[in-house]
Parts: C-alpha cells; sequence; structure tokens
C-alpha cells in the first residue's frame, strides 16, 4: 500500500531519483538520488492529542472537517516542527476545542502502521466547562462514560484511547503512570 505520493525529486539538486536498497547496508528500497548520492527516507507522521476531563466527563468534538466529517473525536492533529508532542498535543485541544487545559501524562501511544502513522494521546485536565471551538470542530462536548456515541467515534485510535481511559478509570489505574501501547491495524 502507497501511504503517500513517491518522491520523484532530490530535495538537494532536483535530479529525478531511483528507487533501489541503498548501497550503506540499508535493507529497504527508498529513493536515492543518482547524481549526488542523497537517500531520502520517509517516517511515520506524529498524531497528538489529549484525554481532557472534567471530573467524570471527558471532552469530544464533531469535526467539520474531512476525514469523518460530522464524527466525534479527541482532540488531536498532526504534531507541527519545533514543538513536542506535549506543546502541540495542547496548541490542537486549545485550536479545536477552545479548552483550558492543564497538560497531564502521556497516557496511549497508538500505532497505525498502515497509514504510517503514530498517535501520541496524553491526559488533560479542563480548567473550566467554557469551550470556544474552532472552524474545524462543528461542536465541543462533555460526556460521561456511557453518554458516549461509541458508533461515531471518527477513528479507531481514538475509540481504543478510550476505551483504555475508561478500563483504567474502572479499575483505579489511572494514576499508575502506565503508558499503553495500542495497535490498530
Amino acid at each position: 500500500m502507497t501511504l503517500r505520493s513517491p518522491i520523484k525529486h532530490c530535495r538537494e539538486c532536483g535530479t529525478a531519483v531511483v528507487y533501489r536498497v541503498p548501497d550503506d547496508g540499508d535493507t529497504k528500497l527508498r529513493a536515492v538520488c543518482p547524481a549526488c548520492g542523497t537517500v531520502h527516507y520517509e517516517n511515520p507522521l506524529n498524531v497528538v492529542g489529549t484525554v481532557p476531563v472534567l471530573g467524570d466527563r471527558v471532552l469530544l468534538c464533531l469535526r467539520n472537517i474531512e476525514p469523518r466529517r460530522g464524527k466525534w473525536t479527541l482532540p488531536a492533529g498532526f504534531m507541527e516542527l519545533n514543538e513536542t508532542s506535549a506543546e502541540g498535543a495542547a496548541r490542537e485541544t486549545d485550536e479545536e476545542a477552545g479548552a483550558q487545559i492543564e497538560m497531564g501524562r502521556l497516557f496511549s501511544v497508538v500505532n497505525v502502521p498502515r497509514v504510517g502513522q503514530v498517535h501520541f494521546f496524553y491526559l488533560a485536565t479542563l480548567q473550566s466547562d467554557v469551550f470556544a471551538p474552532g472552524f474545524e470542530t462543528i461542536e465541543a462536548r462533555l460526556f460521561a462514560e456511557d453518554e458516549i456515541p461509541w458508533d461515531e467515534i471518527a477513528f479507531r485510535t481514538v475509540k481504543v484511547t478510550l476505551e483504555q481511559y475508561f478500563a483504567d478509570r474502572r479499575s483505579g489505574a489511572l494514576g499508575s503512570g502506565h503508558v499503553h501501547s495500542l495497535d490498530v491495524v
């Protein structure tokens, strides 16, 4: 499965690249420049977000953009250059929900190899129940566990993170500091 458009030209000199296994002992097919020898590596994209909580309720955002417009999600998005994963998660929470939070610890790392992504979710404590969603969000709303619209969750990464959060809360494991490594295939 091709995840992104293949690299066509060298970022260093502009020559058309060829796909081959580099001569440096690498074992994967890479875009290699035949003129200057630059090897172009393609790596997963990082998605960062939060599990924002106020009391026993979790904040979800109703998406106003594709993919999955009209479905519920945790506030999250692609990490930007020059920010940490926690900074990106806080930024996305502000952009998508207009929520003021106190950032907590890393809660889950969800691997999504089929689309070349890794999702990082942090626990966050909401400072109020007043939200000012940005253009990417139709509505931001708090849900108790029994109110979560499970059939309307936008992404499997969000669903598995929410399921793990509620399981940890029920078992008393939320304070353990354990980071969950989850896979979505």
